[in-house]
């Protein structure tokens, strides 16, 4: 094992610039208070920026801190930026190239920074921009330029080709990767075959000819200079991996360079607009094999070099046509690959025969193995292997200005890299171990990714904003999954054995353990229970079990019965151990961070297994149910199923003489339930990989980035008429929801009445065409802005209140129609719902309207968490959707509010408990019509009792009413019917005296439709009456009978192949929270089916979010910095373009509180309906201000501290939220209505510590919920207290969505408590804040004399609280008057 790099001590957060350094006395604080952080203008004068910050900055090599010093004082936006010209100097250019840098690190926005998204203090961003560009790219090529400027240059590049969704960014970038860089081939002859092979390319390149030919001098020197830049860019680059180390270049500033570049490679590969034509490129020039055969290559110490190598070459050989962009298939990859071998084999037949004979006869296998290829070369001359790579098409030379030559062994590396046969991506996957070993968990490819600080890059792909294929989605998914996956076991194994402390006893020389961990325990050997023989076709046994015996007899009742609860397919880790002597300093925590962490902790062997049963000493299973114990007692047996391949490599290892190392196992390791469900889902990722059919056609172009964004969004399909129902409450809502339409009645429409309302796309009618194309685009679609509307009665569905159906009462504004009428049509939907814009109720209404227009469609339900996902279930159960066709899958289950079950086996118990219900009105009704027999025994015999009694009873009064005519009465429909009996005990009498016939005939037909509902119902049940098992039961219920199936996405991936092995087909998938889901746990979803006729049946994709709240979360912060894994398919969808429904009117939050994070959407204003709501018309109780910023100092001498890593707390804060949360019980304040929000976990445990000492157990308190910031979003309150924490510097609550969550989850009041200086100064958050400081002077303001729910008087004081203690005082004093008075009371 190799050692981990150095830890960059800007990697952690305590890196950051502090308050004091931003506002003190250092150079670059007063440089900004002198030049731009005043109120009146200086004048700019470059000689400034040489002077005090180029100088100073190269002095320090350009420190990182120093540069996160600049950037947090705005140095980009108010003096580089504002003060940047066509006549710039070169060290202007490096300082803003420097600012963007650090900003691409910070995972801060960068171009609207310098105003490229409608930052109003530029005259010209895009002028400005295309300057700045065009001048970097000159220095990137100026070798008078140090090597270090030129990395700077280059980084800033890189970041340019990651932010291609910005229109001017790509403007810049696509001429540098544009056809005409075709014209560095080495030559005509391999331009034109390539030209030949593809049209499309023949006609892109005469375009380029015309549009060169058609310049001004001027514009064909830069059109020359675009064609050229990447060429002399990678020339340059080959010179610099072949530079002997002594030649005026810092080594490690070369390899710094190097590696930069690589990814600048990879990136272009890795998105087809930038592929296209670089690709064809790279392989002319042969650069894999240049970087192989590099000194710098062989000599990289980390081997990041090499990695990046392999990177590289995966993209340059992926299954891919680069032209056309169709992923091709394992077959079609092999016939590509047969044909170049085919082709030398011609060659060396032809030209060669008489030393390339055996080659030309040899098996296409044999050939794609580099040493076979490369002895049957051998024999050639160095002439002749020219002559042979002249005749492949090979580049023989490389430009005089490269510094090396190409030599045999070049010529003989490029061939067999041409011919090589190389592992698809599917293979690549597929080869790839889900579960980790010491070798895979602590190998340098994985343990790099953990010490990432921005100065390297890393040999991982990224997720970019286009994808080349699904397939190719699909591996960088896997790939980065899996190391985040690794970083968390790594994370948990590490804390568990720090904590353990293993250590050296003497003279034994064993280890032990002095110290104690929840999650680890020290075992003895396991015990290798059964070995099951291989299956066909593998080497490896089929399966292995295992036993290790837990001695848990000392430990806490809290851990014996975590340890207890594992579940079956839950994964522990079995490691042997080496414990160190005293004298070691690796395994203490001032410990080197160079230490791989396998050698800092003495770990030897790990090997993953999976938890089949957990039982006590005696065998019996420990759980709840028949034949099992509740408790082991302190003495627990796991039986454990081994990874079988790397079973079969100890097995082999020990037989060829080596120690078995499960003799030295000696520690187990269990992780967090929520934690450790990674298998399945890499396995299902890894599943997908090996499918062709992943998404449907019409969504699959838009999923990579490619083609018209809103090509998805208005499919032919779309139903002309679409019943609405009751999504409109009446008529006047009707005109209203379609403001910019024409609304037009179709048929009788009765404007007094409700719904339901059918609504149709009128069509369009011709019109006479216009000069202008505009204008002939908007008369041809003018008429299509009219809809039809037309009305129904809902049919009488008979006489009791359940057959009443549930209406909706909510008024939808016009844009939540407009999203629900989207997501009704087919297509991709995609809604952004800012807070409490009610995106949840589009989503239900949504759901309505496709269960009724379509009732052989099933839809499939996904949020990100349980919470988000019983919240929308519940508003579906109070719609008008028979409950029988609801399923809700997964654990959650049981946090719903509901009075039904809708787990699997609830729905199952629901079918059966209706059954013997329906049954026994079976027997009622037989009793009524005078039918003997034991017609409700089951559903078969009720069945033949319908098809025998029902329809004739009902053909008979039928034809009795039919033969009165017009003379028919009431009174004779109510003699004549056959089922009045029946219907004798209806709460209410079934036909009224005043009803008129054709009431009572509606009426008749109600009571009807009711008993056919009953056996309709009945078929329904009969296969889970024939069905004998519970598992059958419940399968046949996900596959046939719900129509409505919800689930978590965690939940979809771990579960994806058992439920598509059932056969389990839906049409729709909506998912709420979307923003929230990573792009892989978005896509797997998607894939739950298998296709049919080779193309997923689905019709809907719907997807609720707003990615301008939190994304998704991740452990490995150093991943989502550097892949952006953290990228969100929703997120991705938004910046590509495709059309989204931005709901515009919340109704959650008072105005005043709206308004903190209202500035950050389109439009969102505030639904009128709000004001006029009394709790909103009060002011709050006792505070002076419905929002207020309370600036908390420092409590005892101290404001934040860090006991552990990520670990933040403020006491002063958590005393002051405390004591504001008591004065409001005081005065009344449910407690239920008040939420504690902190954005940290230290902080939301110091806050609970607080309140358990202070309010337990003391009913005038009670206690709030206390939640951090991530978890609270999708949940509300009337009343937050957020405490902020950070008293030194930002750390991740620079993030404004994290903020835009936390502000937004208030009602009626929000109380912030925070370090004013910290916050108010920062770019990001700077308006929010504006807003939030207007209310009070940084002190909370109090009202006297005021209780909760009452009016608020004129004469009401404020009194200012000064501080923690003031407030804390007051608290005390009130408390006291307050029990004097319950004690007056008794």
């Amino acid at each position: 094992m190799s050692k981990a790099p150095t830890r960059n001590p800007l990697a952690a957060d305590d890196g950051r610039p502090t308050v004091q350094e931003l506002q003190g006395d250092g150079v670059f604080a007063q440089a900004a208070r002198r030049w731009w952080l005043r109120e009146k203008a200086v004048k700019f004068n470059p000689d400034v920026l040489r002077k005090e910050f180029y100088e100073v900055l190269e002095n320090q090599s350009f420190g990182l801190k120093s540069l996160l010093i600049l950037e947090n004082l705005q140095f980009l936006e108010k003096f580089l930026w504002p003060n940047f010209s066509e006549d710039a100097s070169y060290v202007h250019v490096i300082l803003i190239a420097l600012m963007i840098n650090v900003k691409r690190r910070e995972n801060l926005p960068i171009w609207g920074s310098i105003g490229l998204t409608g930052v109003e203090h530029l005259e010209s961003p895009a002028s400005h921009f295309s300057i700045l560009f065009r001048r970097v790219l000159h220095m990137c090529l100026d070798q008078s330029l140090q090597l270090s400027i030129r990395l700077h240059l280059l980084s800033f590049i890189v970041t340019a080709f990651q932010s291609l969704d910005s229109a001017l960014v790509r403007k810049e970038c696509a001429p540098l990767v544009s056809i005409a860089i075709w014209h560095n081939l080495s030559s005509e002859e391999i331009r034109n075959a390539q030209l030949d092979a593809y049209p499309q390319s023949r006609k892109a390149w005469r375009a380029s000819g015309k549009r060169f030919d058609a310049a001004d001098d001027e514009a064909k020197v830069r059109l020359q200079f675009e064609r050229g830049w990447l060429y002399s860019m990678i020339l340059d680059f080959l010179n610099l991996m072949y530079k002997p180390i002594g030649m005026g270049e810092d080594p490690k500033q070369v390899s710094l360079y190097c590696e930069r570049f690589i990814e600048l490679l990879i990136d272009l590969e890795s998105q087809l607009p930038t592929r296209r034509y670089v690709n064809f490129l790279l392989k002319d020039l042969h650069v894999l094999t240049a970087i192989k055969l590099s000194p710098l290559y062989s000599s990289s110490d980390d081997g990041l070099i090499r990695d990046l190598h392999g990177m590289l070459e995966h993209f340059v050989y992926f299954s891919i046509d680069d032209i056309t962009g169709m992923q091709l298939s394992q077959e079609e990859y092999r016939q590509s690959h047969n044909a170049r071998l085919a082709k030398l084999q011609r060659i060396a037949f032809r030209d060669f025969k008489d030393k390339l004979l055996i080659l030309a006869l040899a098996n296409y296998g044999s050939l794609g193995q580099p040493s076979d290829l490369s002895g049957h070369l051998a024999d050639l001359t160095d002439g002749e292997m020219v002559q042979l790579c002249q005749r492949l098409g090979l580049r023989t030379s490389y430009p005089k200005s490269v510094i090396f030559g190409i030599d045999r062994a070049f010529l003989t590396d490029a061939v067999i890299s041409v011919h090589l046969r190389r592992k698809t991506f599917q293979e690549q996957t597929k080869s790839m171990s889900v579960l980790p070993n010491e070798t895979t968990l602590f190998d340098e490819s994985f343990v790099r990714d953990g010490f990432y600080d921005g100065t390297r890059p890393l040999a991982i792909p990224k997720l970019n904003l286009q994808y080349l294929t699904v397939g190719d989605f699909l591996w960088r998914s896997f790939v980065l999954y899996r190391h985040e996956t690794y970083y968390g076991i790594r994370q948990s194994i590490e804390d568990s054995l720090k904590k353990m402390t293993p250590k050296i006893k003497y003279p034994s020389m064993e280890t032990s353990f002095t110290g104690f961990s929840k999650m680890a325990l020290q075992i003895n050997r396991p015990s290798i229970l059964e070995v099951l023989p291989p299956k066909v076709g593998e080497e490896h046994p089929a399966a292995v079990r295992a036993e290790v015996s837990l001695e848990l007899g000392r430990v806490s009742a809290d851990v014996l019965r975590d340890w207890e609860s594992l579940l079956t397919g839950d994964v522990v880790f079995l490691l042997a151990v080496k414990g160190t002597d005293e004298g070691d300093k690796m395994i203490t925590n001032g410990g080197s961070d160079k230490v791989n962490p396998a050698e800092k902790y003495g770990i030897k062997y790990l090997r993953a297994a999976e938890v089949v049963s957990v039982m006590d000493s005696q065998g019996r299973h420990i759980g709840t149910g028949e034949n099992k114990v509740k408790s082991s007692r302190g003495q627990v047996k796991l039986h454990l199923k081994l990874d079988a391949q790397m079973y079969q490599i100890d097995s082999d290892n020990v037989k060829a003489g080596k120690p078995d190392i499960y003799d030295s196992v000696n520690v187990i390791i269990r992780r967090k339930g929520r934690e450790n469900n990674f298998k399945p889902v890499l396995e299902s990722i890894q599943d997908l990989t090996q499918t062709d059919v992943l998404m449907p056609t019409w969504l699959e172009d838009v999923f990579l980035g490619y083609g018209d964004p809103a090509g998805a969004t208005n499919l032919p399909n779309t139903p002309q008429k679409v019943d609405f129902r009751d999504t409109f409450l009446n008529w006047q809502h009707v005109l209203e929801s379609f403001p910019d339409m024409t609304i037009e009645s179709e048929g009788e429409v009765d404007t007094s009445n409700g719904p339901p309302f059918v609504i149709s796309q009128k069509a369009p009618v011709a019109t006479k065409p216009s000069k202008k194309r505009r204008r002939e685009q908007m008369d041809e679609t003018a008429d299509v802005n009219s809809l039809g509307v037309s009305t129904y009665h809902l049919p009488n569905m008979g006489p009791y209140p359940i057959d009443q159906p549930k209406m909706n009462s909510t008024r939808f504004t016009p844009t939540q129609i407009r999203a629900i009428r989207s997501g009704t049509n087919p297509g991709l939907t995609v809604i952004v719902g800012p807070p409490g814009t009610g995106k949840t109720d589009v989503a239900t209404q949504i759901i309505s309207n496709i269960y009724h227009n379509f009732p052989n469609q099933r839809t499939l339900l996904i949020a990100h968490s349980n919470q988000a996902l019983n919240q929308l279930f519940e508003k579906i159960t109070a719609l008008d959707i028979d409950q029988r066709h609801l399923l809700r899958l997964g654990h959650g289950e049981d946090g719903l509010n509901t009075l039904h079950n809708y787990s699997k086996q609830g729905r199952v118990e629901s079918f059966m408990d209706n059954r013997a219900r329906l049954l026994a009105e079976v027997d009622r009704l037989a009793a009524c019509l005078g039918a003997p027999g034991a017609h409700g025994d089951s559903c078969e015999t009720a069945g033949y009792f319908h098809q025998v009694y029902v329809p004739s009873a009902w053909n008979k009064y039928k034809t009795a009413i039919e033969e009165a005519g017009d003379s028919v009465t009431v009174e004779q429909i109510r003699d004549t019917y056959p089922f009045a009996t029946y219907f004798s005990n209806t709460p209410a009498p079934m036909f009224p005296a005043d009803l008129t016939v054709d009431s009572a005939l509606e009426i008749a037909q109600g009571g009807y439709r009711h008993i056919s509902k009953i056996f309709s119902e009945l078929e329904d049940i009969r296969p889970f009456e024939l069905l004998r098992t519970p598992r059958d039961r419940q399968n046949y219920l996900l596959k046939k009978e719900a129509r409505i199936i919800a689930m978590t996405s965690t939940h979809a991936a771990m579960r994806r192949q058992d439920i598509a092995k059932l056969g389990f087909h839906y049409d729709n998938i909506i998912m709420e929270e979307a923003a929230q889901i990573t792009e892989i746990e978005t896509i797997i979803p998607l894939a739950l089916q298998k296709p049919v006729d080779g193309e997923l049946p689905l019709q809907r994709v719907i997807l609720c979010g707003d990615h301008l709240q939190n994304s998704p979360i991740l452990q490995n912060i150093h991943l989502k910095q550097y892949t952006s894994l953290d990228q969100s398919l929703f997120a991705r969808l938004v910046r590509l373009g495709v059309p989204v429904i931005s709901l515009d009117q919340q109704g959650r939050a008072r105005p005043s509180i709206a308004n903190l994070y209202s500035w950050r959407y389109d439009n969102l204003s505030t639904l009128r309906a709000l004001s006029s709501q009394p709790e909103f018309q009060r002011p709050n109780a006792g505070f002076a201000h419905d929002f207020q910023f309370i600036n908390v100092g420092d409590y005892k001498g101290a404001g934040e501290i860090e006991p552990q890593k990520h670990f933040v707390q403020n006491l002063g804060e958590a005393e002051y939220a405390v004591a504001v949360y008591m004065y409001m019980r005081l005065l009344d304040y449910p407690a239920n209505k008040i939420t504690i929000l902190t954005p940290y976990g230290g902080q939301r445990a110091l806050i609970r510590d607080v309140l358990e000492r202070r309010c337990k157990g003391n009913p005038v308190f009670g206690l709030p919920k206390v939640m951090t910031v991530d978890k609270y979003q999708g949940e509300q309150n009337d009343y937050v207290i957020l405490s902020l924490v950070r008293t030194k510097r930002m750390g991740y609550l620079r993030d404004i969505r994290r903020m835009t969550v936390a502000f937004s989850r208030a009602r009626l009041g929000l109380y912030v408590l925070g370090r004013r200086e910290v916050f108010e100064s920062c770019l990001e958050l700077r308006e929010a804040f504006k807003r939030l400081l207007e209310k009070g002077d940084g002190r909370l303001e109090l009202t006297v004399g005021e209780m909760y729910g009452a009016e608020r008087t004129e004469e009401a004081q404020k009194v200012v609280m000064e501080g923690v203690e003031h407030l804390g005082k007051y608290v005390y004093e009130m408390t006291q008057e307050k029990v004097k008075a319950l004690q007056a009371r008794l």
